[in-house]
């Protein structure tokens, strides 16, 4: 074992999550809708002077509270972002604040497995989720939920501390503390959370039943003083903007619970998908533990056995809950990440301590999902270099133009996912008894290629599906003009052509007759013909499934 592993620990995990989560944060340009949307959110902060309101477009933007804003703008401001002197690009800057929540992530994990469990449990917690891809992803990116998510994490281990002491007030306070931070990060999802996780464990446990009362009081007590952070900033905002604000923020967060929203109508199975590909490859081995109690006979005390039962019931909380509500995003099941990482780690040291054995199913499980994974990761890159043998084939008009981008490819890439399944069969497939050290080696040849494959492919699947349309806002940047996208949703023209106030919407300028200033309009190439061939406009041309039209 690394000398600075045992003696620096906490070191040690700063220092690999910095160096997996920093270096390519500025690789490709922010994605349309979330990454874009926060962003801009912040850069209006900066230019308007108003860090009270999140904004877009300079109106009240209602859908998010602002913590993680506040954090973006904190660090375009670092940086120098949106100045001559900014020494860093604006994504490297908008996804920074994501790198240092993963790598408090990873610490935190460290701290928490190593003090109730081991020292081995802690570095394996945190090497497992480190591992998992969807969570090195979104370090990695400009999203909310990796704060969102160690939020409510934080919130629940308090409140189980406090259970643990009788419902001690000082863990009860700083779990109200995390979770009333978490409602200003994205809402009251985060309240829902932690409450059915501490009611589904009452249930669970019928000796709790006898202390209902006390129950009750305590999660009263921790959900008024939580809530009081959200009503205080949302109070603030509804005394300036108006009280129709506040109903319009539950109405969305209705409409995401009880229908599809914005195209995400997915069967139920989906996060269950989701979570096996995406934290592959610990999803494998840490479906175990998480369907049967087994295992927990190996656990010393009783301490160690109700933290597993806690983070066993946080996972099947929120994967049932999100299976459950109509919208389905990648992300919406991304706070199973954390319990997810526990039980791999659980697995891990079982094994390595030798309380548990490598079962064979893990190694076809490994083998079958890891394959399909390699091979899709392989197709991309085929697609990207084959690309007019493969648009004949799709029916859809937008991404068939989307394919024409002239994007540059050295033929490499390819390599990426063949060099993840030959590292898949190495370490797996192999002759000889399955050991620890091979499925270490697996997990850190995961994190390499991921690492490989947001530096090298994901910039060009970026370069077809936006990078038309943000070279065309960023050579408008300064110029006294009108950008307005038409008959699709877009926030890339607000950041991208750096927006300086407010401006009527571009279906409103289609209208007007006589505009102020030079006009231009982004279309898809599927819009409807009343739109493409409206009399104010003068069509300019069509590129890479994009329309680029001129007012009059």
């Amino acid at each position: 074992m690394s000398p600075i592993l045992l003696r620096k620990p906490y070191l040690f995990w700063f220092m690999i999550g910095a160096l997996v989560y920093i270096p390519f944060l500025g690789a490709s340009h922010l994605f349309d809708w979330d990454e874009i949307n926060f962003a801009e959110s912040a850069r209006e902060m900066i230019k308007t002077g108003d860090y009270l309101s999140v904004q877009i477009n300079f109106m009240p933007f209602w859908e998010k509270p602002p913590l993680f804003i506040w954090l973006q703008a904190l660090s375009f401001q670092f940086f120098g972002t949106f100045t001559d002197t900014a020494w860093t690009s604006m994504e490297f800057a908008a996804r920074f604040p994501n790198a240092l929540i993963g790598i408090a992530t990873l610490l935190i994990l460290y701290r928490i497995g190593t003090t109730h469990f081991s020292s081995k449990m802690g570095h394996l917690w945190a090497f497992s989720y480190l591992a998992a891809i969807t969570p090195h992803v979104y370090a990695s990116s400009g999203i909310i939920d990796p704060l969102f998510n160690l939020l409510i994490f934080l919130g629940i281990y308090h409140l189980v501390l406090s259970y643990w002491e009788n419902f001690a007030i000082k863990e009860l306070l700083i779990s109200a503390i995390f979770i009333g931070l978490a409602l200003l990060t994205k809402g009251p999802v985060a309240l829902l959370i932690w409450g059915l996780c501490a009611l589904t464990y009452v249930v669970l446990n019928p000796k709790e039943w006898s202390r209902l009362l006390a129950w009750l009081k305590a999660l009263t007590w921790v959900s008024i003083i939580a809530i009081l952070f959200f009503i205080s900033w949302y109070g603030i905002i509804a005394l300036k903007f108006g009280s129709g604000i506040i109903s319009d923020f539950f109405a969305y967060q209705i409409r995401l619970l009880t229908t599809g929203d914005a195209g995400h109508g997915q069967p139920f199975y989906y996060h269950a998908l989701v979570l096996l590909f995406g934290c592959f490859p610990i999803s494998i081995w840490a479906i175990s533990p998480l369907i049967s109690r087994k295992s927990e006979v190996n656990l010393a005390t009783l301490q160690e056995r109700d933290l597993s039962v806690w983070f066993r019931i946080l996972f099947w909380v929120v994967l049932i809950l999100f299976s459950l509500v109509k919208t389905k995003i990648v992300h919406y099941s991304s706070m199973c990440w954390i319990p997810l990482s526990f039980f791999s780690a659980r697995v891990l040291c079982d094994w390595e301590t030798g309380l548990g054995t490598w079962k064979k199913w893990y190694s076809i499980g490994l083998l079958v999902i890891g394959l399909l994974f390699s091979f899709i990761l392989s197709l991309i890159p085929y697609i990207g270099t084959h690309s007019f043998e493969f648009i004949p084939l799709i029916q859809d008009k937008f991404v068939q133009g989307n394919l024409q981008a002239p994007v540059y490819w050295s033929g490499f890439e390819i390599l990426i996912g063949i060099g993840f399944a030959l590292a898949i069969i190495y370490w797996i497939a192999r002759k000889g008894a399955v050991s620890s050290k091979r499925i270490y080696g697996l997990m850190i040849s995961g994190i390499a290629i991921i690492m490989l494959y947001m530096a090298l492919v994901v910039p060009k699947i970026e370069g077809y599906t936006q990078a038309t349309v943000i070279d065309f806002y960023e050579s408008k940047v300064g110029q006294n003009v009108y950008i307005e996208t038409v008959g699709f949703k877009s926030f890339a023209h607000l950041l991208y052509f750096q927006k300086l106030s407010a401006s009527p919407d571009g279906e409103t300028l289609l209208r007007i007759q006589r505009v102020d200033r030079p006009t231009y309009f982004i279309m898809k190439n599927d819009v409807d013909d009343a739109m493409k061939y409206h009399p104010n406009i003068t069509f300019m041309k069509e590129e890479n499934g994009f329309l680029f039209f001129k007012h009059k």
